[in-house]
């Protein structure tokens, strides 16, 4: 079974603005599953529409063979959001809100579970204090817990590493990860594509309300990313519109200074030597050439168009 399919999705704002265009997704039961996509790119709002805060203009959802866009209480009860806005009510606790929210959703008070969320997520210690006193970074850990709070089949977590220091991402990503090894379906978007590669088995990326690729992890990173034959000069390169077009066939990008051509493979055989002839003519003999494979990174800014030159 999938956790999550979405077919043909549309979403037209009253001002005319088309933020979804045909956006098909499958999203497999117990995978670890990235969303990516620049800003603007349709994310927020494909999210929104599954946590039922937008409604959508045409398509389907269907959350574990429910219809998540007509039978919403089932799916609220079954789907956890962590969103990125910041929202409490300043004056309960932490406690007090993880109790608050699992009634909203019909369940029984637990309290086993919510001091268990409370330490893993290391708010034990805050768990009585009244959230206005709380941090950007405990407020952040509370609304994973708000969104685990009623166990889920299926999590959402909408860049939710965003204000936590780089030793409690690391905590944090241990705790969903087992969750995840339990059986619980996690979604992800998230700004830093290390921790996605790391993290994530399957991956899809949006661009302009369309999404562009999505497969495992693994077969994006063997069939789309490629090597480049990175050289290094004395200053940092800035192509020019003539030595762009003189790269044209080696997809010339720029990262950090350096230029980067991609090379091919066919039978055995690498253009690698024409590379170089090419960026011996275009800009002079390098100080120094490597080979580097694409990283998830690399493969998103081409996909995407946001290379850095």
């Amino acid at each position: 079974m999938t956790a999550l399919t979405i077919k043909d999705l549309n979403k037209v704002y009253e001002s005319g603005k088309q933020a979804l265009q045909n956006v098909s997704l499958t999203v497999p039961k117990g995978v670890f599953f990235a969303l990516l996509g620049p800003n603007g790119a349709g994310k927020s709002t494909l999210i929104n529409i599954l946590a039922d805060t937008v409604r959508a203009s045409s398509g389907s959802v269907s959350l574990l063979g429910h219809d998540l866009l007509t039978e919403r209480a089932w799916g609220k009860r079954h789907l956890g959001v962590v969103p990125q806005e910041i929202a409490f009510d300043p004056f309960f606790s932490p406690r007090e809100i993880l109790h608050f929210t699992r009634g909203m959703y019909g369940q029984k008070r637990d309290e086993a579970w919510v001091n268990d969320l409370l330490e893993r997520l290391e708010l034990s210690e805050h768990a009585n204090k009244i959230t206005r006193q709380l941090s950007g970074g405990m407020k952040r850990r509370l609304l994973v817990a708000q969104a685990l709070v009623h166990r889920p089949k299926v999590v959402i977590l909408d860049e939710p590493t965003a204000g936590v220091d780089v030793e409690l991402r690391k905590r944090l990503w241990d705790f969903i990860r087992e969750l995840n090894a339990q059986g619980t379906t996690v979604l992800l978007t998230t700004h830093y594509l290390e921790e996605a590669q790391e993290l994530c088995d399957h991956v899809a990326i949006i661009n302009q309300g369309q999404v562009i690729a999505s497969q495992s992890m693994q077969s994006l990173l063997g069939d789309v990313a490629s090597s480049n034959l990175c050289c290094r000069y004395e200053q940092p390169v800035k192509l020019l519109e003539s030595q762009k077009q003189a790269l044209q066939a080696f997809a010339p990008r720029v990262c950090d200074g350096v230029l980067c051509l991609n090379l091919q493979h066919q039978e055995g055989q690498s253009n690698f030597d024409a590379a170089y002839q090419a960026a011996r003519q275009a800009l002079g003999v390098p100080l120094d050439t490597y080979i580097r494979q694409e990283n998830l990174e690399d493969v998103f800014l081409r996909l995407t168009h946001k290379d850095t030159r």
